[in-house]
């Protein structure tokens, strides 16, 4: 099973695949960031941010795509420019004829750290040592590889995986 992870956003937008590696654990295949013109006006950085995911999702071929869930935001205006581009990673998928697993920011973290509290830098880390990747071009990435990663577990299988880390 191969899970290309969005995170999506206006001006970056991660995204990275994993894929079961035959025995019980995961794979880092490939990831990388979205840049999109912060002097673009928002419909045409969706366009471009479309246009590169359909790409994405053609050269990955992924079973799955794992995205975060719409969360509430103490900035209503940056909530709903997140909602433009989580709708447009939808729709991606969707004309990609990909099936969609969506999970809220802690059910992520929770896979990942075993706390839904965890803090970014945290998740990065643990991203890091579950995937053997090193360094991470944004927290965007790391961001997109632990909703990756969340999207390819099966709930019975965190624990194990997390003591595997420990």
């Amino acid at each position: 099973m191969r899970v290309f992870g969005i995170d999506p956003g206006s001006h970056f937008c991660g995204w990275g695949v994993v894929e079961e590696n035959g025995r019980g654990g995961l794979r880092h295949v490939e990831s990388g960031v979205i840049r999109l013109g912060a002097k673009e006006p928002l419909e045409q950085r969706l366009v471009t941010l479309f246009e590169r995911l359909t790409e994405f999702l053609k050269q990955q071929q992924p079973s799955i795509v794992a995205v975060e869930d719409v969360f509430h935001h103490h900035n209503a205006r940056a909530a709903l420019v997140l909602g433009h581009a989580r709708g447009v990673a939808l729709l991606a998928a969707a004309r990609a004829g990909v099936t969609v697993r969506a999970f809220s920011p802690a059910t992520i973290k929770q896979s990942v750290t075993g706390s839904g509290r965890a803090e970014k830098a945290q998740v990065g880390r643990m991203v890091s040592m579950l995937l053997g990747v090193r360094d991470f071009e944004r927290a965007d990435v790391s961001d997109a590889l632990a909703a990756a990663i969340c999207g390819a577990l099966r709930p019975a299988e965190l624990p194990q995986i997390l003591r595997s880390v420990r």
